[in-house]
């Protein structure tokens, strides 16, 4: 009996060679480099740690890589709705070429990007132009960076919410719509609890992306201290000036805040997909 009990719990072959594959390729990719991060900054002290860490131009520079990525992940979030939304449930013509413009993000270099942006919002460019006698400028400013995060972080949501749109049954938003519910309360209350989890996933990985990029926002920042300074340029500049428990310091506070804030969106997601079982 025993024998028939483990062998039917081992329905796939292999599974202990795989296992070991995944944790060696773990490993080697990400739980080694990350783990050298702590032990490269294990060695400045704790006073010199703290003092890296909490020195103002570092702080500024949190405040708008953070700021810059939650915004800029806050607004995919809506707008990545919206797109994986039309492409999903409307016919029109150029609908497979929107598809395709939506991966652009993913092939297009960020430095190109960073330029191509800079140059539209720039104060003598052709938007920067009229946006400027408004008073509103983008480019350098926190704005801009905003628009850069969104222009990379946008696929992250719409890919992720496709599928789950796709794979939606019909039938029910249709049994509430002929019940009487408005299709506003239709969407409220029957598709958007179905797409939460799937909409959370993509504001994280919006967010992480966001939080680490470089290449897109170097450009349009301006790169000025205390202002539009990133935290992963400042990490490039220390690394540069041969600091590298400076830059180790300053990176392990980026890592323990971004995984703290996963952590809690994960969260978030196993409450609402417990709530969903549960009714």
């Amino acid at each position: 009996m025993k024998g028939s009990k483990s062998k039917s719990k081992n329905v796939l072959p292999g599974f202990g060679l795989s296992m070991g594959f995944t944790i060696v390729y773990l490993s080697l990719l990400v739980l080694i480099p990350l783990a050298s991060v702590f032990f490269k900054t294990a060695g400045m002290g704790w006073e010199d740690f703290w003092n890296t860490v909490t020195n103002p131009r570092v702080l500024a520079s949190y405040r708008v890589s953070f700021l810059t990525a939650f915004a800029a992940a806050f607004v995919n979030l809506l707008f990545g709705l919206l797109v994986a939304w039309v492409l999903v449930r409307y016919r029109f013509p150029g609908k497979k070429l929107i598809d395709s413009l939506v991966d652009l993000p993913f092939a297009l270099p960020t430095a190109v990007a960073g330029i191509a942006l800079t140059a539209i919002y720039a104060p003598n460019g052709w938007m920067g132009k009229l946006l400027e006698p408004l008073g509103i400028k983008v480019a350098y400013s926190p704005i801009g960076i905003t628009i850069a995060l969104i222009f990379i972080g946008l696929p992250f949501v719409v890919r992720t919410v496709q599928p789950v749109l796709q794979d939606m049954d019909k039938e029910t938003e249709e049994a509430a719509v002929m019940l009487g519910a408005y299709r506003l309360r239709t969407f409220w209350k029957v598709v958007l609890p179905e797409l939460m989890p799937a909409m959370l996933t993509g504001f994280a990985l919006a967010f992480a992306r966001g939080i680490g990029e470089y290449g897109s926002v170097v450009f349009i920042s301006g790169n000025m201290p205390m202002k539009t300074e990133i935290t992963p340029l400042l990490i490039m500049t220390k690394l540069e000036q041969y600091d590298y428990a400076g830059a180790t310091a300053i990176a392990v506070v980026m890592l323990v805040v971004s995984f703290l804030l996963l952590l809690l969106i994960n969260f978030m997601q196993w409450r609402i997909n417990r709530r969903t079982i549960a009714d």
